[in-house]
């Protein structure tokens, strides 16, 4: 199973440490595909998996090896709140140190861009390679943190005041709220729930960039998807995605975790939910900002 951030979509965890990702395809010996009963109906977990075709051949579920030096819950969430604290910390900085007033707005919110494209291509960068690398990871979230330090300075101090505020309390409600429902098994990670979140967020992607280039080319609010009722609807839409995505994230390193995934990968996990959450909140301030608009 495989989730939208690209350094999860591209390949799973590491191919070269007894872990393969998730690969959906069937294969001899494995479990059919959506039998009744298998706890990953939809996928063979057992795909390309030298751990679970041992578990599988015992007959036992797959379970994590004994030995040293494999991914625990404990090593995602070590890493996962440090490259968040990073995040925090510079947007906190940003927030504090370029100030959006009338005569500063301008270079300040130059820098938060530039911060932005730098982001995006350390991103990408991390998820081509073919192991997570640290120093990237928190480079990545450092400048993330000052692009949303300013863009959330921006909403809070000149369109809705609060904003910010609420946005992260939104996100983390969210995080929450799809973490108690994937724990309780009210989510089901399977093939036909990764098809549908897959396809509505192309259809989500594609519209967005259709109202982009509208915007550009034909001036005003483009096609209305981010403004008004439709951008309101968008908004919900774009916050409801996030959280799907939360829950194939949630899977990815549960799987990774009980296949025994390499100590390292934890910071692949870290990387690939640090996206996520930066979607959810970046929906919520849209979101809000448009209601904002329209009271």
């Amino acid at each position: 199973m495989r989730s939208r951030n690209p350094v999860f979509s591209r390949r799973g965890f590491s191919r070269d440490n007894g872990y393969a990702g998730f690969n959906t395809a069937p294969q001899a010996g494995g479990p059919a595909v959506g039998t009744q009963g298998s706890p990953y109906a939809g996928g063979n977990p057992y795909a390309q998996n030298p751990y679970a075709q041992q578990d599988l051949q015992q007959g036992a579920p797959p379970q994590a090896p004994a030995t040293t030096g494999r991914m625990t819950m404990d090593d995602v969430v070590l890493r996962t709140g440090t490259t968040l604290g990073t995040l925090i910390v510079t947007a906190a900085l940003a927030w504090a140190l370029l100030p959006v007033d009338d005569a500063n707005i301008g270079r300040s919110y130059g820098i938060g861009i530039g911060a932005a494209l730098v982001a995006m291509v350390l991103a990408f960068v991390q998820s081509f390679k073919r192991k997570p690398v640290p120093a990237l990871i928190l480079s990545y979230a450092a400048l993330e943190g000052v692009f949303l330090g300013v863009v959330s300075s921006v909403v809070d101090n000149r369109i809705a005041s609060g904003a910010a505020m609420q946005a992260v309390i939104g996100t983390m409600a969210v995080f929450a709220g799809v973490l108690i429902a994937y724990r309780a098994g009210w989510i089901r990670v399977n093939r036909r729930f990764y098809g549908f979140v897959m396809a509505a967020a192309l259809g989500f992607v594609l519209l967005m960039v259709v109202n982009l280039l509208f915007s550009v080319f034909g001036g005003g609010d483009g096609l209305g998807f981010r403004t008004g009722p439709l951008g309101i609807f968008f908004g919900v839409v774009g916050i409801i995605l996030g959280a799907c995505f939360l829950a194939l994230d949630f899977k990815q390193v549960e799987d990774g975790i009980a296949y025994g995934a390499p100590k390292e990968e934890a910071w692949l996990a870290a990387f690939g939910l640090t996206l996520t959450l930066v979607w959810i909140y970046m929906e919520f301030l849209r979101l809000l900002s448009i209601l904002n608009s329209n009271n």
